[in-house]
């Protein structure tokens, strides 16, 4: 059955095949996800893979498994999507310095075929050290920050060396967590 990525970007399609998982085709929902608002984290994330996912399906021609994904980022109290223009990311990664970044991410593996769901929730938690500061602006003009979730972009290597402390896999910070892909496909057999 072929494997498709209900996303364009091209972080999650890499974190997929760097875990052996090919995907066949990536389709972008198209959405307008700041139409769908919710207060709790964990709840938005899941709304927002589901739309996802209802946007797309019928797009698919044949039997397939359908991966749909999204992510927000907790620091501090405020729950933070991307950022709207450069001074919002150097703000959000500034402040993570001061207090750890939780990525928080939701998943749909949608079997189109049986029209079996499975979902779930992953977190992942990182700081970073004071060195990182005068850094910040370079990566904002340089990385992907204005593409991701509070600008977390901590598969940059200009940000490893300033990494104070995580917990969780690295693909929870660029939005798919591979150890809930695989247990939710896992699901679908």
């Amino acid at each position: 059955m072929k494997i498709i990525l209900g996303s364009q970007s091209r972080f999650r399609a890499q974190a997929l095949r760097e875990a052996g998982i090919e995907v066949d085709e990536c389709i972008s929902p198209g959405i307008d996800e700041k139409a769908i608002r919710c207060d709790d984290p964990e709840e938005l994330v899941l709304m927002l893979a589901k739309a996802k996912a209802e946007a797309i399906i019928n797009k698919i021609e044949g039997p397939a498994i359908l991966i749909t994904a999204d992510q927000v980022v907790l620091c501090n109290g405020d729950m933070r999507e991307k950022p709207v223009d450069r001074a919002e990311a150097i703000r959000f990664l500034a402040s993570y310095v001061e207090w750890p970044a939780t990525a928080v991410n939701g998943l749909q593996v949608t079997n189109t075929a049986t029209g079996k769901v499975a979902t779930g929730i992953d977190r992942a938690e990182i700081i970073y050290k004071r060195t990182l500061l005068p850094k910040i602006e370079d990566i904002v003009d340089n990385s992907f920050a204005l593409e991701a979730a509070g600008a977390l972009v901590e598969e940059d290597p200009q940000m490893t060396p300033h990494e104070l402390r995580r917990t969780g896999e690295i693909n929870s910070f660029m939005g798919m967590p591979i150890e809930l892909v695989k247990r939710l496909m896992r699901e679908m057999e």
